[in-house]
């Protein structure tokens, strides 16, 4: 067979159901071989979209994504969403054509060093020059992809898609893989533990990519200890839960903030310092530190860990129940929880127009059920959603954090309703976000899926507004105008509502779910909001 044909055949054997790319003329023969294989190929409109997808892909099912470019701008293209799998601890797999061989070594039109390039975004890359290679390229890409989480690259140069090769893909065994903290350090972890007289629970992103959600809430309930967690790390652990704190992920000095300053042990479960810098929390570098998870810590001096239970998530969680007892939660935690809890509840009746952040959110929660899925892009709503969206289910909200990229919401929606279709889907986006993936709103129509965007228009950089105010307590070129959102989406094929009154928003937002289709909701928000939580924050807000 071809070189390309074995590729696909690989692929099918690691189990792809989908590929999310653009064709290329240096991907001929590959996607030849795909029109005859059992993979989905969905095309997208922009490269960026189909890596977003892949990364989606991977954080909901953690099994590798796979996205597909041509070379030079087809490649450069997919680097922001391969760079945010990289970064979130996504698997991925990028494949990228290139020219033929014998133009790698000079000026070529349209040439450029990818393997090099997709290097600081990958946790390994490699070019195939010789089709016999291909098993084991692809072999290792998925291994790397899924037992170290994050993106790897596949470079196909034509000639090599087309070569012919009698190898056949590899037939992997089935091996257990689980390792574990000995006894005694168990038993240390116990005993400081046992010790602490305000320990607190810091839950990461690691708990849901290891799956380890219902072993982090028997801890829980086992130990009595609370729980915060990190945006990547909602749903983890239940929002309704006495336990539960809150999430951290802004920098000013809020709920969690609050009893993060009396916790005296830190027992981090799958925290990676991407997530929220340690420094946020642990300025003085004096807090106790427990680390649990899989890989060892990297190095900061506001996070070195008196104690590290490296291993399986699932495995040290259920084992150090064994060692320990449970406790009564601190009224202080309650008061903190308490607090909490008013801030959500605080605009749930609010019917000011434009419409307070903290009641889109609200009402968009109030909506949807606890397995459905918000996806989030990147601006102040994030932020809003991240402090005060209560998410009950792991994988139930999606968000760009390490690399934090604006355009993530679209076509993560879009991956996400394809592998869950039974669930409701709401993307969040500003309008800065979206219109820099617009162009998928036609693929959405084209996979016929159901989804709704709901956009939160201020016609600004609304992020950058807010830190500019908060540093020279001024703006500056943070504005711009936008389209007409609902003849947008009409030009799509999709339906959109333009809310003019805050009692619209739920009643609309339930039909357009209720009735199948793509949807956009232009939404004006009112974002004085974020400097009135600024100064909120800034006002002795742990005095409880």
């Amino acid at each position: 067979m071809k070189g390309s044909d074995l590729l696909v055949k690989c692929l099918e054997k690691e189990g792809v159901e989908y590929i999310f790319g653009i064709p290329g003329e240096e991907t001929l023969d590959l996607t030849d071989s795909l029109s005859r294989s059992k993979i989905k190929f969905i095309v997208t409109r922009h490269e960026q979209s189909a890596a977003f997808m892949a990364d989606v892909y991977g954080r909901l099912t953690h099994k590798p994504g796979v996205c597909l470019a041509t070379l030079g701008p087809g490649a450069t293209n997919l680097i922001t969403g391969v760079a945010d799998a990289h970064l979130d601890r996504a698997p991925l797999v990028a494949i990228t054509g290139q020219a033929g061989l014998e133009k790698t070594h000079k000026e070529a039109h349209q040439y450029l060093n990818i393997v090099e390039a997709f290097r600081e975004f990958t946790k390994w890359n490699s070019s195939v020059t010789r089709a016999d290679f291909i098993p084991e390229i692809v072999s290792k890409a998925f291994d790397i992809a899924r037992d170290r989480p994050g993106a790897t690259h596949i470079e196909l140069p034509e000639d090599i898609a087309a070569e012919q090769t009698n190898k056949v893909p590899l037939v992997k065994k089935p091996y257990s893989h689980i390792c574990m903290p000995d006894e005694d350090e168990l038993k240390r972890s116990a005993m400081l533990i046992e010790s602490a007289t305000m320990p607190v629970i810091l839950a990461g992103n690691g708990v849901i990519r290891e799956d380890a959600s219902e072993e982090l809430r028997n801890f829980v309930k086992s130990t009595g200890i609370p729980i915060v967690t990190t945006f990547m790390g909602k749903g983890s652990f239940p929002a309704d839960d006495e336990h539960y704190l809150g999430s951290m992920g802004i920098k000013d000095h809020d709920h969690i903030m609050c009893g993060f300053e009396r916790a005296d042990l830190v027992i981090c479960i799958g925290f990676d310092q991407i997530e929220y810098s340690p420094r946020f929390w642990n300025p003085d570098g004096s807090k106790k530190i427990i680390q649990i998870h899989s890989v060892h810590h990297d190095i900061d001096e506001k996070f070195i860990p008196d104690l590290s239970l490296l291993g399986n998530i699932r495995t040290s969680l259920k084992h150090l129940i064994r060692f320990c007892k449970k406790r009564e939660i601190p009224e202080y935690f309650s008061k903190v929880r308490e607090n909490m809890e008013k801030d959500l509840l605080e605009f749930k009746d609010d019917m000011a127009f434009p419409m307070k952040p903290q009641k889109i959110i609200y009402d968009i929660r109030q909506t949807l059920d606890r397995e459905d899925i918000l996806i989030s892009d990147v601006g102040a709503h994030k932020l809003w959603i991240g402090r005060l969206y209560p998410a009950y289910e792991p994988n139930t909200v999606q968000i760009s954090n390490g690399l934090a990229s604006m355009g993530f919401a679209l076509p993560g929606a879009i991956a996400a309703k394809v592998l869950k279709p039974e669930r409701k889907v709401v993307a969040v986006a500003g309008d800065g976000g979206f219109l820099m993936n617009v162009q998928e709103l036609e693929t959405a129509v084209r996979v016929g899926c159901d989804i709704v965007i709901v956009i939160f228009d201020d016609s600004k950089f609304g992020l950058i507004e807010w830190h500019e105010k908060k540093k020279f307590n001024s703006s500056f070129g943070i504005d711009f105008f936008n389209p007409d959102f609902v003849k947008l989406a009409e030009s799509f094929g999709a339906r959109g509502i333009r809310i003019e009154k805050a009692e619209d928003f739920k009643p609309q937002l339930e039909y357009a779910i209720n009735t199948g289709g793509v949807w956009l909701m232009d939404v004006k928000v009112d974002y004085s909001e974020n400097m009135r939580l600024t100064k909120k924050l800034r006002n002795n807000f742990c005095v409880i």
